[in-house]
C-alpha cells in the first residue's frame, strides 16, 4: 500500500488545462503506480481516493493515456469524492469561512477566511447549474441565489477575484477554468465503484437574511453525508451510466447513515468500503 500526498490548496485540472503544480503530481503518480505493479509481478493496482483526494484520483486517471489505464489500473475507488458538478458546503466557506477543514487555535471561521480564499480549491466545487439548477442555494431579504448565479453571489460576498473562473457570459466562456471543470464529464474508463454515505441531514440551502454574510446562515437540509449531496452522487451515477464504455464496468454503492468522514472512520461503515474492496483485490490480475 502507497501514499500519494497532494497539495490541498491546488485543483487538479481535467484533460485539457494545464498545471504546472498537478503535471509534476501526474508524472510522478504514474512512476509510483508503475515501480508497484513492476514490484508484483507486473499486477494491476487498485487507486482509493476519498473526499478532495477522489477528486484528484479520477482526474488523475483521467488524464492518462487510455492504453495506460487499461495496462496499469485494476479498479478506481471514489469514497464520497467532491465532484466538480459541486456541492454546497463550499458556498459556505466562501462566504463566513472554513467551517470544517482546519483546526487553528483560537482563530475564528472568519478570521480564516483570506487565506481560504487564497486558495485555488475554495472555488473548485461550488453548485453547477447543470446539477443544481435554478433552485435558490443562497437566500438574502434582498435577493435569491442560484447556481446560475456564482459571479452575482461571488461579487456579493466581497470575493471578487473569485468571479473569472466563473464567466459564462462573454465569448470566451469555454476557456474558464472552472466553467470548463463543471462541464467535463467523460469517464475514466477503467473499472470504478463509487461509494457514498446517505440519510444524514446534508444543507441545501443557505440563508442570510440580512446579508451579512459575515455571521453564520442558517440551514435547510436535504439529504446526502452532510457534506455532499445527494443530488450531485445522483448526477454522477447518472452520467457515468449513460456512457457507453463505462456503463458494464461502474457500480455505485450508498451506504445509509455514514457521514463523510465517519464512512472511513466508523468501523461498521469502513468494513463495507473493505468489503468492496478486497472483493476486487480477490482477482489475480
Amino acid at each position: 500500500m502507497h501514499g500519494a500526498p497532494y497539495d490541498f490548496r491546488h485543483v487538479p485540472p481535467v484533460p485539457g488545462q494545464e498545471s504546472q503544480v498537478y503535471s509534476r503530481y501526474y508524472e510522478e503518480f504514474m512512476e509510483l503506480v508503475e515501480a508497484t505493479s513492476k514490484r508484483h509481478r507486473k499486477k494491476k493496482v487498485i487507486i482509493l481516493g476519498h473526499s478532495h483526494g477522489g477528486c484528484v484520483a479520477l482526474e488523475f486517471v483521467r488524464n492518462t493515456p487510455l492504453a495506460w489505464r487499461k495496462e496499469y489500473i485494476k479498479h478506481l475507488f471514489l469514497v464520497t469524492p467532491t465532484l466538480s458538478a459541486g456541492l454546497l458546503d463550499p458556498v459556505e466557506n466562501l462566504a463566513t469561512g472554513p467551517h470544517n477543514l482546519f483546526y487553528v487555535p483560537d482563530a475564528t471561521e472568519l478570521s480564516l477566511r483570506p487565506m481560504w480564499r487564497s486558495f485555488e480549491t475554495s472555488i473548485a466545487n461550488l453548485p453547477s447549474p447543470a446539477v443544481f439548477g435554478r433552485e435558490p442555494i443562497v437566500v438574502t431579504e434582498r435577493r435569491n441565489y442560484s447556481a446560475y448565479d456564482m459571479e452575482d453571489l461571488l461579487a456579493a460576498v466581497g470575493f471578487g477575484d473569485g468571479i473569472e473562473p466563473f464567466r459564462q457570459t462573454d465569448f470566451y466562456a469555454g476557456r474558464r477554468r472552472m466553467v470548463v471543470r463543471m462541464n467535463y464529464l467523460e469517464a475514466p474508463m477503467v473499472p470504478l465503484t463509487y461509494i457514498n454515505g446517505v440519510g444524514k441531514r446534508t444543507p441545501r440551502q443557505l440563508v442570510y437574511w440580512d446579508g451579512n454574510f459575515d455571521k453564520a446562515p442558517e440551514k435547510v437540509y436535504g439529504d446526502g453525508d452532510g457534506i455532499v449531496n445527494l443530488v450531485t452522487m445522483l448526477a454522477f451515477d447518472e452520467e457515468m451510466r449513460r456512457q457507453p464504455g463505462q456503463r458494464g464496468q461502474f457500480k455505485s454503492i450508498k451506504v445509509e447513515n455514514a457521514s463523510h468522514m465517519g464512512i472511513l472512520m466508523d468501523e461498521w461503515a469502513l468494513k463495507r468500503v473493505m468489503q468492496e474492496i478486497l472483493e476486487v483485490n480477490q482477482d489475480s490480475s
